[in-house]
């Protein structure tokens, strides 16, 4: 299986820190060693780094983890492949236009059948179930609203529908995100933590690193992370329950 990793601010804030543990898992503490990927939003805009390599040794995941890129919203993916081969157009995240908004989508699990379900105006470039997954998706959200819904509630009550829809063929952990709001639907694993004033000093579990938070931030600072499974000792980290679908706007829930 692969890991997921999220983050949702209310101030464009770097993901450094909880990506130099992540990244360990693709291929040094964890078996996530077939590629990477991790989508930055830049107001509705957003800039993508691939690489099918293992993580940890991986040149593009060094200069991502040194180097600050503060976002709104980012989703990340370390991938242990189980459904297409190693290559870079099956590298998670994935991304589409939909209401001219960008939108990414990364997924942790196998779901059999899905590259059999129809698809329309969205087609995959490669040959994972995820992307094939994404597509579907999409493809229900823009046959069903061809513009925006008035009520962003509207949209997130189909988003969980279509979610459970899927879950059934398989595997569905999942992080979807129309650079306004963070989808987070949890299939079997997958938790979150907020942090907000006063804050304190946190240490990653795969690898020597503790950051004291209050030399990082302003009291108004609101970050969420979400990750399959928790990367830091000693927070409050939320474990998402099966087949629920949290998500997140300027790093709070806005519906669960």
């Amino acid at each position: 299986m692969c890991e997921l990793l999220g983050m949702n601010c209310n101030v464009p804030t770097d993901i450094c820190f909880s990506f130099s543990g992540l990244i360990q898992r693709g291929g040094r503490t964890g078996p996530h060693k077939d590629g990477w990927g991790i989508t930055f939003y830049e107001g509705r805009g957003s800039r993508s780094f691939h690489d099918p390599r293992p993580g940890c040794d991986s040149e593009i995941a060094e200069l991502v983890r040194v180097h600050s890129v503060k976002s709104l919203n980012v989703i990340c993916h370390i991938r242990k492949a189980t459904n297409g081969r190693v290559c870079l157009e099956n590298t998670h995240p994935f991304s589409r236009e939909l209401w001219g908004r960008s939108w990414t989508f990364a997924h942790n699990g196998k779901l059999k059948g899905i590259k059999t379900w129809p698809l329309d105006f969205y087609q995959p470039i490669g040959t994972t179930d995820s992307e094939h997954a994404f597509c579907w998706i999409l493809d229900q959200i823009r046959r069903r609203y061809p513009t925006p819904p008035n009520n962003p509630a509207t949209l997130r009550r189909f988003i969980a529908r279509l979610a459970r829809e899927i879950n059934q063929t398989g595997t569905f952990n999942m992080l979807l995100c129309d650079s306004q709001y963070l989808y987070c639907f949890c299939s079997t694993h997958l938790s979150w933590l907020t942090r907000r004033a006063p804050f304190g000093e946190a240490s990653l579990i795969d690898v020597e690193l503790t950051v004291d938070f209050a030399n990082e931030t302003t009291p108004k600072d609101i970050v969420t992370v979400i990750a399959t499974k928790p990367l830091t000792e000693g927070e409050p980290w939320v474990i998402m329950e099966p087949g629920s679908l949290v998500v997140f706007r300027d790093g709070l829930v806005v519906d669960a």
